[in-house]
């Protein structure tokens, strides 16, 4: 078998213009998964509500097929079978997240829920006992609703229950998770909550505040990641001796022409989407970015504000975030070209008006090694994991052949930035299945493994990236045909994900 598996390479090797990029023996590969898109159980023994619950019941109008999370795929019972195909795809890791109320059903310490303990024991125990290392993110966006009905991330008192949370955590399963990530994607926390309410664009909560509200969002998450982080690093990593980083999300800001406006466009816009979140923790200085508080300094003055809407951090603030990630998490699905947008003040604010871009999505796979070198040169040269990269098909084709292009595509400008020096480690494919994608419901498809959402049993069923993954990770290499990437993203049959903020 060894032998024909050789054979069949060497001839696909010989018929085609290829090349071959061998993975580092360090780069781990992963699948991820978040918890209220797969999980379902949505009241089950003893969980809270969380907001997404609440968003979804309430105003159902604005998820594009009316559809919840109350079942999704149904993983709070079928985690055996999420389980298996994770086996199956012979991956390093598995990222998945906790669902703060399934463990904290009202948001607060004082009550822990024992099933909801022992759902995620019994996930991170089969693992292991499959030599799958479980990377776990703390907060996916499912805040416990009582701790939004006290005002959520702008009061500035949830960064305590944040690390309170992060501290059951890390005192119940942290003996045998070695890798955690605090808050995925903070842009989609803070931004797209506060500035896309009534919109199919909007996160839960859902609330208006355009230009304040994504702010303070901002300030309380950076501390609640920096408490966490000093809480881990003092009381839990002696013992469990694990690491402890943040994700964040950003396409590659490429400038639509060569004119020096719109490449001072894509800076700002790279700095104020991405750096807004990791200049704070890895920059020499500390602080935001310098261009970002000086910038709306100046608009809140000439909006007439008493002070800026975006609240300085103080020096002993600084002191605190500086320095609190072990690695960096990126999440990253596709690039943008950037022009010039600068428009006089306006009343009432906006981020999109702070930041003063034009955008337009496309781009090619390159625009990722783009980033990752940015990344490189701006914060020298961190420890990175690919925490989220994969691609959404328009239908739900068993025959995926775009998804296996999209994720070669971009494993192979991964593998060229790894050989320009970039620092990374880790590289995760969102998502090991079909699931609910936010208010995008079921329209869209970005698993590897198609699930039935009309059957009750939501079969799962492996699409053809499923043996795709299988081969890198058996064979730890990458054949790919020369041919032109560009403008991947913008084909017919590809739904182009614009996780980002800018539109």
């Amino acid at each position: 078998m060894k032998f024909l598996t050789l054979f069949i390479f060497l001839i696909t090797l010989f018929n085609c213009d290829c090349e071959v990029l061998n993975l580092p023996a360090h780069l781990k590969i992963g699948v991820a998964t978040s918890s209220y898109q797969i999980e379902g159980g949505w009241d089950a023994n003893g969980k809270g509500e969380s907001i997404w619950d609440r968003y979804t019941h309430i105003k159902p109008s604005l998820i594009i097929d009316n559809s919840t999370g109350d079942v999704a795929c149904d993983s709070y019972n079928k985690w055996r079978t999420d389980i298996e195909m994770v086996k199956h795809l012979g991956v390093d890791f598995y990222r998945f997240s906790l669902s703060w109320p399934r463990i904290l059903p009202s948001g607060f310490s004082n009550t822990i829920n024992p099933d909801g303990v022992r759902y995620y024991n019994d996930i991170i125990n089969e693992l292991i006992k499959n030599r799958i290392e479980p990377l776990v993110t703390l907060y996916h966006w499912d805040l416990p609703q009582p701790l939004q009905d006290i005002g959520g991330f702008p009061n500035p008192i949830l960064a305590d229950y944040f690390q309170d949370y992060a501290k059951v955590a890390f005192e119940l399963f942290g003996d045998r998770v070695k890798r955690w990530i605090t808050f995925n994607e903070p842009p989609s926390i803070c931004v797209e909550s506060f500035e896309d309410a009534n919109t199919t664009a909007a996160k839960a909560p859902g609330f208006q505040s355009h230009g304040i509200g994504c702010y303070l969002c901002g300030k309380t998450l950076l501390m609640a990641h920096a408490k966490t982080y000093h809480l881990y690093d003092k009381m839990f990593r002696p013992q469990q001796e694990g690491k402890i980083g943040i994700s964040v999300n950003s396409p590659w800001y490429e400038p639509q022409t060569d004119s020096i406006d719109d490449k001072i466009a894509a800076e700002r816009a790279i700095q104020m989407n991405y750096g807004w979140w990791v200049h704070p923790i890895l920059s020499t200085t500390g602080g935001y970015p310098p261009l970002m508080q000086e910038r709306i300094d100046a608009l809140s003055k000439a909006q007439n504000f008493s002070r800026s809407r975006l609240p300085p951090l103080s020096e002993k603030e600084k002191r605190i975030i500086k320095g609190t990630a072990d690695f960096l998490g990126l999440n990253h699905y596709s690039s943008t070209y950037v022009t010039s947008g600068i428009t006089p003040p306006k009343n009432p604010p906006s981020f999109k008006e702070d930041v003063g871009v034009n955008i337009r999505y496309g781009g090619s796979a390159t625009g990722f090694r783009k980033l990752l070198n940015w990344i490189k040169e701006m914060y020298k040269n961190p420890l990175i994991y690919v925490t989220e990269n994969g691609v959404a098909d328009k239908g739900s084709a068993l025959n995926d052949t775009n998804r296996i292009t999209f994720l070669r595509n971009y494993m192979v400008q991964l593998l060229k930035a790894i050989e320009d020096g970039v620092n990374v480690e880790r590289y995760t494919i969102w998502s090991l299945m079909d699931n609910m994608e936010w208010s995008l419901g079921y329209t869209i498809k970005m698993g590897l493994y198609h699930v039935d959402f009309s059957d009750p049993g939501r079969t799962r069923t492996a699409k053809s990236s499923v043996e795709f993954v299988r081969n890198i990770t058996k064979n730890r290499r990458i054949v790919y045909e020369n041919e032109n990437v560009e403008n991947e993203n913008n084909r017919d049959n590809l739904f182009t994900f614009p996780i980002h903020l800018v539109q």
